[in-house]
């Protein structure tokens, strides 16, 4: 039997193959759902506006018991993980669309990277963004890009880097999704799995999110966002493009601190 949180959430996105479509998922792996998992929390939140204490209660409602402690910056970086993992699972809807251009903008490179795809968004066209969707990643035959680690890591997919990744993913405890025809090294999962890392919804050993990031994300998908940002059929996407590759300098100089932070901290015990 569904779970309240998950019969809200198809609800909400007009049935079992629209909320799948929505995720950019398979309809029988939704139909196979007892629950959101885990992983799946902040795309179904976003592409639903079903909120994440209503669809995972027994993560995110208020307890009398000691939880996680999320601090501000970590849960500021879920949203944005967990943004970019739905603009490239899937086509944004008009609601997203609207949503997108409330996104916070200031005079930082990111509020700057947030302005540009807010106003990108206040002027798209859904028809005309899902075109667009269609010749980045999908196409005929193949898309205008791959955003597959293998891909530009070697050149070809489903290579060793794939590989090294799932072994990874087994040690932290992240399991393939039933249902889940894209491969682990897909850009939208990889920001989905570090979105649940930053928030804490994965239960992963210390320095999992860092390792994820150092060996399976920085080698490859800030040149991923970079050719986003100047493809050729790149519109609104362009400033997707522009929105991931600023977060992710943002994310290499936060861990590269961090790491001189721990090297000063041993030097000195």
């Amino acid at each position: 039997m569904r779970e309240s949180g998950l019969r809200e959430a198809i609800r909400a996105a007009g049935g079992v193959r629209a909320l799948a479509q929505k995720i950019g998922i398979s309809q029988p792996s939704v139909s196979n759902w007892t629950r959101v998992p885990a992983e799946r929390v902040s795309a179904v939140e976003a592409v639903t506006g079903v909120s994440r204490a209503i669809l995972r209660p027994d993560l995110f409602a208020p307890s009398t018991e000691p939880t996680a402690v999320v601090d501000e910056t970590d849960a500021a970086r879920a949203q944005e993980y967990g943004l970019l993992a739905v603009l490239l699972a899937r086509t944004p809807d008009a609601r997203l669309l609207r949503r997108l251009g409330e996104l916070r903008r200031d005079a930082s490179p990111l509020g700057v990277a947030h302005a540009a795809l807010a106003e990108a968004a206040a002027t798209a066209r859904v028809e005309k963004v899902e075109r667009e969707f269609f010749n980045l990643f999908i196409g005929i035959g193949r898309g205008e890009l791959l955003p597959y680690g293998s891909y530009y890591l070697t050149g070809f997919l489903h290579e060793r880097p794939l590989a090294r990744l799932r072994e990874f993913l087994a040690k932290i405890g992240v399991e393939r999704v039933e249902g889940q025809t894209e491969p682990e090294d897909h850009a939208a999962l990889l920001c989905e799995i570090m979105a649940g890392l930053a928030n804490r919804r994965l239960d992963a050993p210390a320095g999992a999110e860092r390792e994820l990031f150092a060996k399976h994300i920085a080698p490859w998908m800030g040149r991923f966002f970079l050719d986003l940002e100047r493809a050729r059929e790149a519109e609104f996407y362009r400033r997707v493009g522009m929105l991931g590759r600023v977060f992710l300098e943002i994310e290499s100089e936060a861990f590269a601190l961090a790491a001189q932070e721990a090297q000063r901290r041993d030097s000195h015990a």
